[in-house]
């Protein structure tokens, strides 16, 4: 198990933002500096990283276990296959999937607080073995192209800077035939849902999150950054853009969440 590090950062030119204008970016409904997104979300993250865990269960009722079980299951674990775990925070997939028989793990996020519950949790769950803690930026990730068999990333791609790029290094170390998974926040596809779903994430969930974690503005980002993600098919397209293909993918509770699947063949 290696130690956790500072963070690989990119170049100022790795990439482009995928953003309205090249000088800024979305922050929830906000416009900031390009340069400062990064910060800025690390900075939420530093917050809640100790209550992250009660705070999913709290914005999902608890149905992001599930999700996370069917995820899991998509990445078809199996001890020849090696996974890199972008933005795993607090391990459930990399924990998923050496529980579900998958070879080595590398558990990596930006933000080293969230890693480091993540590394106490698997020496609390027995889930050292094979199993590596990195602290990396999912946009520019220090490994060799062609070099792993999975790469995941839930709940994490909402929170980059430039998602197109984040693609593109996915499958730049896929190996081929290897497999890219996304699980993220989606657009919720039951229109008579979507006001009971806005006034859960606008009103109620800041709410909880200044109970639960002291912490209002956190979750109100949290929820602003569902809505500015990318709808199901926007995000194939990007998906496709970066090389990626036979891209599909479905939807979970009725587009509250979808997984996002594609090849590198």
């Amino acid at each position: 198990m290696t130690d956790i590090s500072q963070p690989y950062h990119p170049s100022p030119s790795a990439g482009r933002p995928d953003d309205r204008h090249a000088d800024t970016t979305d922050f929830g409904f906000r416009d900031v500096p390009l340069r400062e997104k990064k910060s800025l979300v690390r900075d939420v993250f530093d917050s809640v990283a100790s209550k992250y865990d009660i705070m999913n269960d709290v914005m999902s009722l608890g149905i992001h276990r599930a999700w996370k079980k069917i995820f899991v299951n998509e990445l078809s674990p199996h001890p020849d296959l090696s996974l890199l775990d972008l933005a795993g925070g607090t391990g459930d997939i990399s924990f998923g999937w050496l529980r579900g028989g998958g070879g080595p793990a590398i558990l990596s996020d930006i933000n080293v607080s969230m890693l480091t519950v993540g590394r106490n949790r698997a020496l609390e769950r027995g889930l050292v073995s094979g199993l590596n803690f990195v602290a990396v930026d999912a946009e520019a990730i220090p490994l060799a192209d062609n070099s792993v068999d999975r790469v995941s990333i839930a709940f994490g791609l909402r929170n980059c800077t430039d998602k197109l790029q984040v693609l593109r290094e996915a499958r730049r170390i896929l190996r081929p035939g290897g497999r890219f998974l996304c699980l993220e926040f989606s657009r919720v596809q039951v229109a008579a849902f979507a006001p009971v779903y806005d006034a859960w994430s606008f009103h109620v969930l800041p709410r909880m999150g200044a109970a639960i974690a002291g912490d209002r503005e956190s979750y109100q980002y949290l929820a602003e950054s569902i809505r500015m993600f990318p709808d199901q098919e926007t995000l194939a397209d990007m998906m496709r853009e970066a090389g990626l293909e036979r891209v599909t993918y479905q939807n979970l509770s009725g587009g509250i969440a979808a997984i996002h699947s594609g090849w590198k063949i």
